[in-house]
C-alpha cells in the first residue's frame, strides 16, 4: 500500500483503522521485519486517521500523547476513546470526575492532531433522558485553548428515538453510525461532522469489503461532505436538521475481520483520491 497522506482530494474525509498494534498486521500490512516501535510511523503514512482504543482501558501520560504527535505526519488525526470509567456506570450524572481526569490527562499534547473524543456506552445501557442529558452537560467544550468535539457511541435500541437525537444536537455531539447488525444503526446527523465505524469486514474479501460496497461508502462520504444525507442508510428521522452545510467525515474500519482493516481503509482512500 502506498502512502496516502496528502493525496486525498477529499480533505474533509478521514479514513482509518482502530489502533496500530495488532499481530496479524505484521504479516499482511507492515513490511517484514519492521520494528514494533516503528509501526505507528508506518501506519500513519498509509491511512489518514487512527482511533485509539487503549485510552478506553488505561490512562496515558502527556509524554505519550506528545510522542504520538511527533511520530505522525502533519495532517494526521487521532480519535480517542474516552475512559470507560466515565461511561460504564449506573448513573452517568456522577461521571464528572472521571470525565475531567481523562480530558486533563494530556490529550491536548496531540495539538491539531486531536480529533473527536468517542464516549462509548455498554450495549446494556438504556436511554434515560434526564441522566443522559446530565452526562452531556458534563462534557467540556474546551481543554485549555483547544476546542473539543464529542462523539456518542450508544449501543442500546432505546436510543433510536427523536428524543435522544434532540439531546445530541442540543449538545452538538455526533452520533456514531455503524454498519454492524448487532448494534442499533442510524445515520441521523447530530453535529457538524460525521463519525462512522464500519465493523462488518469479511475475511473472504481481499479488502474486507466487496468492491461495490467500498464504492458505496466512497459515495456516502462524498454526499456527507457536501452536506447531504446518503439515501441508502437507515434513519430514525427523515431529513437533516438545520441548514445544509459541508462537513468533515471520520470513517474507521474497526472490527469484523480486523486483519483486513488496513486494506479496506486503503481501498477507500484510493476511491476518494
Amino acid at each position: 500500500m502506498s502512502s496516502s497522506n496528502g493525496k486525498n482530494k477529499h480533505k474533509r474525509v478521514r479514513v482509518g483503522v482502530g489502533g496500530w498494534t495488532y499481530e496479524p498486521w505484521r504479516d499482511n500490512f507492515y513490511p517484514a521485519g519492521l520494528p514494533h516501535s516503528q509501526e505507528l510511523h508506518y501506519a500513519s503514512r498509509q491511512v489518514t486517521a487512527i482511533e485509539v482504543n487503549g485510552t478506553y482501558y488505561s490512562s496515558f501520560k502527556p509524554p505519550t500523547f506528545k510522542k504520538w504527535h511527533d511520530e505522525t505526519p502533519e495532517d494526521f488525526v487521532f480519535s480517542l476513546k474516552a475512559s470507560r470509567f466515565a461511561t460504564n456506570r449506573k448513573q452517568l450524572s456522577t461521571a464528572g470526575e472521571s470525565i475531567a481526569r481523562f480530558v486533563e490527562s494530556g490529550i491536548t499534547e496531540l495539538g491539531d492532531k486531536l480529533g473527536p473524543i468517542v464516549w462509548q456506552f455498554m450495549p446494556t445501557k438504556a436511554f434515560d433522558p434526564e441522566d443522559f442529558e446530565a452526562f452531556l452537560s458534563l462534557l467540556p467544550k474546551k481543554e485549555g485553548s483547544r476546542t473539543l468535539r464529542h462523539v456518542l457511541d450508544v449501543r442500546h435500541p432505546s436510543f433510536m428515538t427523536p428524543a435522544y437525537l434532540a439531546l445530541a444536537r442540543k449538545y452538538r455531539s455526533a452520533t456514531v453510525f455503524t454498519d454492524a447488525d448487532k448494534f442499533p444503526s442510524f445515520a441521523d446527523l447530530t453535529a457538524d461532522f460525521v463519525y462512522a465505524r464500519l465493523m462488518m469486514s469479511d475475511a473472504k474479501q481481499k479488502a474486507g469489503y466487496a468492491p461495490q460496497a467500498l464504492d458505496a461508502w466512497a459515495a456516502a462520504c462524498k454526499t456527507w461532505t457536501a452536506g447531504g444525507l446518503p439515501e441508502t442508510l437507515p434513519y430514525v428521522e427523515q431529513g437533516a436538521k438545520g441548514k445544509k452545510t459541508t462537513r468533515e467525515v471520520y470513517i474507521y474500519f474497526i472490527n469484523g475481520a480486523k486483519e483486513k482493516a488496513p486494506a479496506a481503509a486503503g481501498a477507500l482512500i484510493q476511491r476518494l483520491a
